[in-house]
């Protein structure tokens, strides 16, 4: 059997799989903002399952950030603890064995590439917009990693600048400013959405009250929509995939789906843009099937 763990910012969830893929269990817990504490969350997850079942399964974790090649310590995580620690050898010598370890975007665009919404595509880009902005490149089933183990990381390029834009270019976290991330995710939504207002709402609110008909929200999401065409128009221009899928919190914003065509328009190189927008199949447990799905043969 198959044990996955996709480790958040604020929930880390674990699941385990049978040989053919089928679901068994999944538990969530909250995740500790501190490195021995996210630690022990992992290993007791697997260590639960794995009791209870009575077998020894392959692990495999998606995490923010990824591998450095030079000191096997992770780099560039949103979730700031772990960086610059050796989680994958810290799990391994917990658990007493080796495990797979990928970023967390890179497991969840494999779940939708291998059986989710991309499945009818040579060439899916997941797209991860939550606590953070991730991304990963899926070519025919195979995670793409690059040479530097960065391939995907979209959230830190620069957002392009637009004639009307209202949004400031706030710092952000990898020391940055400016980053599409700080524009797109959940929090800097709601960082800009104070900065215009001066109300402090989180994502969530701010997308109930525009679906509620709230004209001073629905402005801000319409605003917004224009932020992320011009993020994924640089990987429209870049990549050129069949299909990119949206996962994480703000993916839900139901406005996205029937009006982004029609801003993409406006920034990829191309008379056409037949790439599809596409919602994710497994919602935000689609990760955690990933990190699974990397013990599959």
């Amino acid at each position: 059997m198959h044990i996955g763990v996709d480790l958040g910012g604020t929930k880390t969830e674990c699941i385990i799989l049978d040989q053919k893929g089928k679901e068994i269990e999944r538990l969530r817990k909250e995740t500790p903002k501190n490195y021995y504490g996210t630690l022990e969350t992992v290993c007791e997850l697997v260590n639960f399952f794995e009791k209870k079942y009575k077998v020894e399964c392959s692990v495999g974790i998606g995490t923010p950030g990824a591998l450095s090649k030079e000191t096997n310590c992770i780099k560039g995580g949103n979730s700031t603890w772990i960086n610059d620690r050796p989680l994958k050898k810290d799990i391994e010598l917990r658990l007493n064995r080796s495990i797979f370890f990928e970023n967390d975007a890179n497991c969840f665009a494999l779940s939708e590439s291998y059986d989710g919404a991309g499945i009818e595509h040579e060439i899916v880009f997941g797209v991860i917009i939550g606590t953070g902005v991730g991304g990963g490149l899926v070519i025919n089933n195979k995670i793409i990693n690059g040479f530097n183990n960065i391939t995907g990381e979209w959230g830190h390029n620069q957002m392009t600048y637009g004639t009307n834009d209202k949004w400031n270019r706030h710092d952000c976290y990898c020391g940055k400013k400016g980053c599409i991330e700080t524009y797109l995710s959940g929090p800097g939504l709601s960082k800009h959405y104070y900065d215009l207002h001066k109300k402090s709402l989180d994502a969530k609110t701010i997308q109930e009250n525009a679906n509620n008909g709230d004209d001073q929200a629905l402005e801000f999401i319409n605003e917004y929509l224009d932020y992320l065409a011009r993020g994924l128009a640089q990987v429209i221009n870049i990549i050129d995939p069949g299909a990119i899928i949206l996962g994480g919190g703000v993916s839900n914003m139901k406005q996205i789906y029937g009006n982004i065509n029609s801003k993409l328009k406006k920034y990829v190189f191309s008379d056409t843009v037949n790439t599809q927008i596409l919602k994710n199949r497994f919602g935000d447990s689609s990760g955690v099937r990933g990190a699974a799905s990397l013990g599959r043969k």
